[in-house]
């Protein structure tokens, strides 16, 4: 008989605990299938912001990318991306490099080298090193030292470690605290703030920038909308940071650390009510009552025009989205709708949404995309009618969906209105 892809209802996770999940669900314990989510999210040179796109989030950046040809090769799709072209450069190892580590003493004259060939000379120049220096052991601050004595520009490692994907600091952790480290102090300014986490820029009609402009700022940075190394290094005027993604908590507390520049976080959510609560939050932290209240009610609306085109809806949500799958299934669940099934990572920090989910909806499917039974994948019980995510579209070409991974990032109540605007269009 064919083997079916393993799954466990949320009230079977939720039962269970944290610390009585089925070995399945750890990725360290098994062999992985490259299902569609984890060529996204384990891939550094896939689609997205991979190590090698947010290593060049600075302006004015280049990056040397020292690597078996193997690992270069998938580089030269991002090459052609606007705004990528001439940046990527290329110290490509042999087996006598890998054998000897004798590339380690190649890798200040390369740098020299590269810093004379755009017409602009670099602001700074991101060492992208992969697995191979990762088992060799290879000190890659040291040799960035070597690198920057001998070019004269910052010099910066970049680690494409897949090794280091389970651990504390994996590498989309490091390259944020990598690109964030150029910074020096400077003079605080009272009404400047930064936006730390993503490598593309916010919505520009998130209510964020509004809410922050009630509370007195009148300069918002995200790297993202720098337009010169200039601009970048005013970053460490901020008076605070706001930090949106859980991955930039280290970079983060460098911040704090080394430019005295303190940092709240925020978490995205699709649950208004946890929305609302957590901008009262931040208002009471910044001493100013927020009115939210007119987003609030645009994001409502919203809901409430999709549920009366689609009553029924059920959904399939992937991880290979904007957002926590979890948290976006139990704010689905919470507004009446159905959610068959879930594709995602556990973790200790989302699984208090699974215990909510095990309560209010105890038979959602419950799928890991790197457990290697996914390849045989099959829709089964009750079936949803709309997938979100990249991957529940993947696993259900047969009904409408919404990929959901735009690189303008949604957040807060924009995020809940443009998601369910998507969804009515794409029904339409």
């Amino acid at each position: 008989m064919k083997e079916k892809a393993y799954f466990c209802t949320a009230k079977e996770v939720c039962d269970g605990g944290f610390e009585g999940l089925s070995s399945r669900f750890k990725n360290e314990t098994h062999l992985i299938y490259s299902s569609p989510a984890t060529l996204a999210f384990n891939s550094p040179g896939a689609e997205g912001f991979g190590v090698k796109r947010a290593g060049l989030a600075v302006p004015g950046s280049v990056m040397l990318l020292v690597a078996p040809g193997c690992c270069g090769r998938n580089t030269q799709l991002i090459s052609s991306l606007r705004g990528y072209d001439g940046r990527f450069f290329y110290l490509t190892l042999d087996e006598k490099d890998i054998v000897t580590g004798r590339h380690l003493r190649k890798i200040p004259d390369a740098v020299e080298e590269i810093c004379e060939v755009p017409e602009v000379r670099p602001s700074v120049v991101m060492i992208c090193i992969t697995c191979v220096d990762a088992l060799l052991g290879t000190d890659m601050e040291s040799i960035c030292k070597k690198a920057e004595a001998k070019a004269k520009v910052p010099v910066r490692p970049c680690y494409m470690y897949a090794l280091t994907r389970e651990g504390r600091r994996p590498p989309m952790v490091q390259v944020r605290q990598s690109i964030y480290s150029l910074l020096e102090p400077r003079k605080r300014k009272g009404n400047v703030v930064n936006l730390l986490g993503f490598f593309s820029p916010l919505n520009e009609r998130c209510e964020l920038f509004d809410l922050l402009g009630q509370a007195g700022v009148k300069t918002v940075h995200e790297i993202s909308t720098c337009r010169d190394y200039d601009e970048y290094l005013t970053m460490a005027e901020a008076n605070f940071n706001l930090v949106l993604d859980s991955e930039a908590r280290l970079a983060a507390e460098d911040f704090a650390n080394q430019l005295g520049i303190p940092y709240i976080e925020l978490k995205r959510f699709y649950e208004t009510d946890r929305i609302s609560r957590q901008y009262q939050a931040l208002g009471s932290a910044l001493g100013v009552s927020f009115d939210d209240e007119s987003y609030r009610e645009k994001a409502l609306q919203a809901v409430e025009q999709f549920k009366k085109a689609c009553p029924g809806a059920v959904f399939a949500v992937g991880e290979c989205l904007n957002g926590d799958p979890f948290e976006l299934s139990l704010a689905l669940v919470k507004e009446g709708f159905s959610v068959a099934e879930i594709y995602g990572t556990v973790t200790e920090e989302n699984f208090i949404y699974i215990r909510h989910l095990g309560e209010l909806s105890p038979q959602t499917k419950i799928y890991s995309n790197s457990e290697p039974t996914m390849l045989y994948y099959q829709p089964e019980g009750e079936e949803a009618n709309l997938a979100i995510g990249k991957d529940a579209v993947y696993y259900h070409p047969e009904i409408p969906g919404i990929l959901w991974n735009q690189e303008c990032q949604p957040f807060g109540y924009i995020g809940v209105q443009s998601l369910f605007e998507e969804l009515l269009e794409v029904l339409s």
